[in-house]
């Protein structure tokens, strides 16, 4: 296990305190009634986790990589939605800092990294989920301005948002190399927001289409350059998939500790289920594969953190954790027996929150082809081809 640093473990004892104090007592109740979670988002800004990872020039914390997938596990174990709603804030965010200007991150990044506004992220359309290279938004130049018209999906955020980092074609005939990024205030004309869907998890978090109906930005809103915009959503879903991954453990590791309280106090044939073989090799496969899980995420986050590629490490790190945490809700649910199938305890929860993970931020075949296109790269060629 990597051993993390004095300030790591004290932002884990102390989000780990919080979520216990201010998420739980919440959570089934938000679940059950899909309204977002702003006082314990504003709370969460207020502490400074909405920008952990962000210069402090620009009002951020200035932590490492490790630092944001430890706040995203400890939440997520708690409640998923919250943890969700910080990693769609943070693709936005990271998105600017990462490729923004001086005047865009002063502008945009400040108010973000400083908890005064929350962001959005938007690639997702109804025709292009993994294929993004599908997308039909377009943004044309009109003198110094821009006009944007299209439609947005599965926008976690998409509703809330103050600001948004929007993809579109700028050259539709190149496909994915004519794909450009603009910073979108929230409150721009033109820009229609719907409602938060009606899901089958993450309940709490807001998850919306959007409609772009003659956008207008100014020249400057311009993320990045012209035509950069996949290249630039490539190297931000490296940080998502990991952040994706964190999330992951958060909601098995709830899933293994629910089911050691409830195997220890449930009794059968006169014995603590605990005490029968049958759930101890559940409890025994649950920890294991979790803390395989974990592993995987550090590692990709110190290569991220290192300034290293690492888009082969963040998948395997999302397939993995994201699986692991299906099967250990699955297992979960078993422990419980019947009472695992009622909403009197919180694993069938987790299970409906642990199945995204093997679907946001690219499904787990997506992950494969990833990893196993890294690995063909990597791979050095036999003796005399290439």
């Amino acid at each position: 296990m990597l051993e993390l640093t004095k300030d790591q473990q004290s932002l884990q004892q102390m989000l780990r305190q919080f979520a216990e104090e201010e998420l739980r007592p919440g959570a089934a109740r938000r679940d059950d009634s899909g309204e977002f979670p702003w006082p314990v988002v504003k709370k969460l800004q207020e502490m400074g986790m909405f920008g952990l990872t962000f210069p402090e020039e620009y009002g951020g914390g200035g932590r490492d990589f490790i630092s944001y997938v430890i706040a995203v596990e400890e939440l997520s174990r708690i409640d998923a939605s919250v943890a969700i709603t910080l990693l769609a804030h943070t693709l936005c965010a990271g998105h600017i800092n990462a490729f923004g200007s001086a005047a865009q991150k002063q502008d945009y990044l400040c108010p973000l990294a400083g908890g005064k506004q929350l962001g959005a992220w938007a690639l997702t359309e109804p025709g292009a989920g993994s294929d993004a290279g599908a997308i039909r938004t377009q943004a044309c130049r009109e003198g110094s301005d821009w006009r944007i018209n299209g439609n947005k999906f599965f926008i976690t955020n998409g509703s809330q948002a103050d600001i948004l980092v929007v993809m579109a074609s700028t050259d539709a005939a190149l496909e994915t190399k004519g794909i450009s990024a603009f910073i979108v205030p929230g409150d721009t004309p033109g820009l229609n927001k719907g409602k938060n869907l009606d899901k089958l998890g993450f309940r709490s978090s807001d998850t919306v289409g959007l409609s772009l109906k003659d956008v207008r930005l100014p020249a400057e809103n311009l993320l990045g350059g012209l035509h950069q915009g996949f290249r630039q959503a490539l190297e931000m879903l490296d940080g998502g998939r990991i952040g994706v991954a964190a999330m992951a453990v958060g909601i098995g590791r709830a899933c293994l500790e629910e089911s050691l309280i409830y195997a220890r106090k449930r009794q059968a044939f006169g014995h603590s289920i605990a005490d029968f073989q049958a759930i101890q090799w559940m409890l025994a496969d649950m920890a294991t594969e979790l803390d395989a899980a974990r592993l995987l995420v550090y590692r990709a986050a110190r290569m991220k953190d290192a300034g290293k590629r690492c888009s082969g490490e963040a998948s395997m790190a999302k397939l993995f954790a994201s699986e692991a945490a299906t099967r250990a809700a699955l297992k979960a649910v078993q422990v419980h027996g019947g009472y695992g199938y009622t909403r009197a305890f919180p694993v069938e929860r987790y299970l409906r929150e642990a199945k995204l993970c093997e679907i946001g931020e690219g499904t787990s075949e997506m992950q494969r082809l990833i990893i196993a296109r890294e690995l063909l790269k990597r791979s050095p060629l036999p003796e005399g081809e290439g």
